[in-house]
């Protein structure tokens, strides 16, 4: 498995009821596959990406540049940056629970990118909080949060010591089976004779095992990374100026409040919402949550795409 890495990624707060646990997030994944650098042959300079209209080959200045969003085949609406920057979700730099459902309920076909949460400012004992009950009910969080100018929809559940935030596909972006041409569910659907299921059950228990990453590698990067570890020790290789990337600063992180005092409260809080409003109750009864503060964040998980709509 790669390097753990605390680089910070994103700095906020995870909220549910009347709780704020302030936490980071760090990447839990990280790619491994080979990159292919576009080189000039004839002075080993890197080549880049280029504006180009499609029709005529020629390049566009970036000024004539303008988005639009194709609703018919050939059909645009253009949008300008106004537009488009008025549409962008508000940033809260909160991951905001919305419910608490069963871990086994989510297909992993929505799972998409997951990140390491940790806590943050005096947020220890919270955070464990959080963790020991989702472990012991079973439950994982379904939240939204924006990160950068996009929203995402997320599941924080458990895993070992860690709670993991995992961007989740909307449900609009996972297509369904139901066009595909697929075996009827169950065994005496499907046709299968009870010596054929127990055959295939012996199959899969002879080659049982257990579930350790380090055993499955990428045979054709290793093959490459050999192809260039012997071309180097032939000396065959060339000079080529590399291209400088810049950091940012990581964003501000959030504020917490007793533990024990926001569980009471946030279960009286729930409790008062379902029963006649009590008129001798103070002001400061419930306690509010904390206004979570705004920051940039340092290096937002990559922008994707969104997928052109298209009428019927």
């Amino acid at each position: 498995m790669a390097t753990t890495s605390k680089r910070i990624l994103w700095k906020g707060a995870i909220s549910f009821g009347l709780v704020h646990i302030p936490i980071a997030l760090h990447a839990a994944t990280a790619e491994q596959g080979l990159n292919f650098d576009w080189l000039d042959k004839r002075s080993m300079d890197p080549v880049g990406y280029k504006r180009i209209n499609k029709k005529t080959g020629k390049d566009v200045d970036k000024e004539n540049i303008v988005k639009g969003i194709e609703y018919e085949d050939g059909q645009y609406v253009i949008l300008s940056q106004e537009e488009i920057s008025a549409a962008y979700p508000k940033s809260t730099q909160t991951i905001e629970i919305e419910c608490f459902v069963d871990a086994g309920e989510i297909p992993f076909l929505f799972l998409e990118r997951p990140y390491y949460v940790s806590p943050i400012n005096k947020g220890a004992k919270v955070y464990a909080l959080l963790r020991e009950v989702l472990v012991k009910t079973g439950k994982v969080g379904i939240a939204k949060v924006v990160i950068q100018t996009k929203q995402h929809l997320a599941v924080l559940m458990p895993c070992g010591p860690a709670l993991v935030l995992d961007l989740l596909r909307w449900g609009e972006e996972v297509r369904t089976w139901d066009e595909l041409d697929l075996p009827a569910e169950g065994i005496e659907a499907s046709g299968i004779s009870d010596k054929e299921m127990k055959m295939g059950e012996q199959l899969v228990r002879d080659m049982g095992g257990k579930w350790n990453p380090a055993d499955f590698t990428d045979s054709f990067k290793e093959q490459i990374l050999k192809l260039v570890e012997e071309k180097v020790k032939a000396g065959n290789t060339e000079s080529v100026t590399p291209i400088e990337s810049e950091a940012t600063d990581a964003g501000a992180g959030a504020r917490i409040y007793d533990l024990t005092e926001m569980l009471q409260r946030s279960l009286n809080s729930m409790a008062k919402s379902s029963t006649p409003t009590n008129p001798a109750a103070k002001p400061d009864d419930v306690l509010p949550k904390p206004a979570a503060k705004k920051a940039k964040p340092t290096a937002p998980p990559p922008k994707k795409a969104a997928p052109k709509r298209k009428s019927g």
